[in-house]
C-alpha cells in the first residue's frame, strides 16, 4: 500500500512539470504566432537613414525617430514596431517584421515597403531656362517645414580676368512657400555662373554650374592697311560674348584709272586669320571696308573703314564716277550701253546682269552691285531691278529700257526726268567668298526731256497763232 501510494505521488509530480514545461515552451503549431512576433529586427532601409536609438531589435510599439544627411528628409520621421506580420505561406511560415509611420497630420499608416531619403527640394525638370542674359528656374519643395528661410543665389563661378572681364552680381533672394521660380538678375553672355539654394547656415540644398549663352560679339576696334604689301590686318576678337569662329569681311574697291568698274569680295573667314590681301592693290585705288565677327549667336555689328591704298591712315570720301553714255533717248525711255565682257580669258563667260537703279548715289549703287535685286515688277518701285540677263562673250550694244522680256526679266522703259545708274555685273562664289564685279553707267533723262518739251509747247504756240 505504501508503495502505491508512493508511485502515485511520483506520477503527480511528473505530470505537474510536463504542465509547467508546457506553458514555457508552447508549441507554435498548437498555439499560433510565437512570441518573436512582439519584436521587430533593426530595419533594412536607406543607408543614409539614421535611426534613434540605434538598436539591433525594438521591441513592440518602441518609437524610432529617422534623420537623414543636410539637404535630405526621410519619407516618415517617426515609426514604431508592431511586431511580425501574418505568415506569407501556411506551409512553410515566414514572418515579416511590421513598421508604422506617423505622417504630418500625426497619424500611424503601415509602411508599405520602406522609409527613403528624399531630396528636400525639387528643382522641376525641364523649366530651366536659359539665354544670354538670364537664368531661370522652378522649384518645389516636397516637406514645408523644412524649407523655412530658404535662400537663392546667383553668383559668378570664378573670378573674370581680362580681357573678358565680368561684374559680380548680386543676385539673392529669400525663397517663400512650398513652390515658385528663382530667376538670376540680368546676367552676361557666355560667362559661368553658380545657382545655389540653401538653408541657413550652410546646408545646401540644390547648386548649378551653368554657362549662359552666347551673342553676337561686339565690333572690332581697329583695321589698318600695309601699305607696302597692301594686306588689311585685324586684331582677333576675344570670346567674351561667345566663341569667335569666323570673320565676314567685305570689300569693295574702286580703279583710280576707272571709277566706273567696281569689285565687291565677300568672304568668310577662319577664326585664327587676322590679315588679307586687298583685291588688285595699286596706289589711288579707293576701298570700302566692313569686318564682323562671328559667333553661333550670328554676325556683330560691322565696322567700317574708307580708304584710298596709298593713305591707310587718312580716310578718304569715294566719290562715284561711273562712265557716262551718249545715246539717249528720252521720248522713248531707252538708252544705248556699250557693254564688254567682264570676265577674262581664261575665265570661262558667265552670265551677266544687267541692273538698273534709279539714282547717282555712291552707297546705293554700291548697294546695288552687292546686293540681291529681284526682277522689275509693276506693282512697286524697287530701288534697283534686273532688266536682263546676257550671256555675253563680246563687245555689244544693248538697248535699255526697250520694253522687251526674257528669261523672266522685263526691260522697263525708262522714266522722263529721271537719274539712273545701270550696272552690269558679274558674279562669282565659292564655298568660302563671293567675287563680285560691277561696271557702272550713268546718265539721266531729265535735261533733254526737259528741251524737247519746251520745243514741242513753242511749236504748238506758233502753230496755234498761224490757226488764228
Amino acid at each position: 500500500m505504501a508503495l502505491q501510494l508512493l508511485g502515485l505521488s511520483f506520477l503527480l509530480v511528473l505530470v505537474s512539470l510536463l504542465a509547467a514545461q508546457g506553458q514555457e515552451e508552447p508549441d507554435p503549431k498548437v498555439q499560433g504566432v510565437p512570441w518573436e512576433t512582439e519584436t521587430c529586427q533593426r530595419p533594412r532601409w536607406d543607408s543614409r537613414l539614421r535611426l534613434a536609438p540605434d538598436q539591433e531589435s525594438y521591441k513592440k510599439n518602441e518609437e524610432v525617430t529617422l534623420s537623414c544627411p543636410e539637404g535630405f528628409h526621410p519619407s516618415f520621421t517617426h515609426v514604431k514596431c508592431e511586431g511580425k506580420g501574418q505568415p506569407m505561406s501556411h506551409r512553410q511560415p515566414v514572418y515579416t517584421d511590421t513598421w508604422w509611420g506617423k505622417d504630418s497630420r500625426g497619424v500611424w499608416t503601415r509602411i508599405p515597403s520602406s522609409v527613403e531619403c528624399i531630396d528636400v527640394l525639387q528643382v522641376v525638370p525641364g523649366t530651366l531656362e536659359i539665354s544670354s542674359t538670364s537664368i531661370k528656374l522652378n522649384w518645389t519643395c516636397r516637406f514645408p517645414d523644412a524649407c523655412q528661410r530658404m535662400q537663392a543665389t546667383c553668383r559668378l563661378a570664378e573670378p573674370s580676368s581680362p580681357p573678358c572681364e565680368a561684374e559680380e552680381v548680386k543676385g539673392e533672394e529669400i525663397l517663400h512657400g512650398q513652390e515658385g521660380t528663382f530667376t538670376c538678375p540680368p546676367l552676361q553672355p557666355f560667362t559661368d555662373y553658380s545657382v545655389t539654394i540653401s538653408l541657413p547656415p550652410s546646408t545646401i540644398l540644390f547648386t548649378w554650374l551653368v554657362r549662359t549663352e552666347e551673342t553676337v560679339p561686339d565690333k572690332l576696334e581697329k583695321l589698318w592697311l600695309d601699305p607696302n604689301t597692301g594686306s588689311l590686318q585685324w586684331k582677333p576678337l576675344p570670346s567674351c560674348k561667345g566663341e569667335i569662329i569666323g570673320y565676314q569681311l567685305n570689300i569693295t574697291a574702286r580703279r583710280a584709272r576707272d571709277g566706273g568698274f567696281l569689285e565687291v569680295e565677300r568672304l568668310r573667314l577662319s577664326s585664327s586669320v587676322t590679315e588679307h590681301l586687298l583685291p588688285e592693290h595699286s596706289p589711288g585705288n579707293s576701298y570700302v571696308v566692313t569686318i564682323q565677327g562671328l559667333t553661333a549667336a550670328g554676325a556683330g555689328a560691322a565696322s567700317l573703314w574708307e580708304f584710298h591704298a596709298n593713305s591707310s591712315d587718312t580716310p578718304h570720301p569715294l566719290n562715284i564716277s561711273c562712265r557716262s553714255i551718249r545715246d539717249i533717248s528720252p521720248s522713248q525711255g531707252t538708252a544705248v550701253l556699250p557693254l564688254r565682257p567682264i570676265a577674262r580669258p581664261p575665265e570661262l563667260a558667265r552670265e551677266h546682269q544687267l541692273i538698273v537703279a534709279a539714282t547717282h548715289n555712291s552707297t546705293a549703287v554700291e548697294g546695288a552691285c552687292s546686293g540681291d535685286p529681284q526682277p522689275f515688277n509693276a506693282s512697286w518701285q524697287p530701288g534697283a531691278y534686273v532688266a536682263a540677263v546676257l550671256n555675253l562673250t563680246a563687245p555689244t550694244d544693248f538697248v535699255l529700257g526697250d520694253g522687251t522680256h526674257g528669261q523672266g526679266y522685263y526691260n522697263a522703259a525708262l522714266r522722263p526726268g529721271s537719274d539712273y545708274t545701270a550696272l552690269l555685273r558679274l558674279v562669282r562664289r565659292s564655298q568660302q567668298a563671293d567675287k563680285i564685279s560691277c561696271v557702272c553707267y550713268s546718265f539721266s533723262l531729265g535735261i533733254l526731256w526737259f528741251v524737247l518739251s519746251r520745243k514741242r509747247k513753242s511749236s504748238l504756240s506758233s502753230k496755234a497763232k498761224e490757226d488764228n
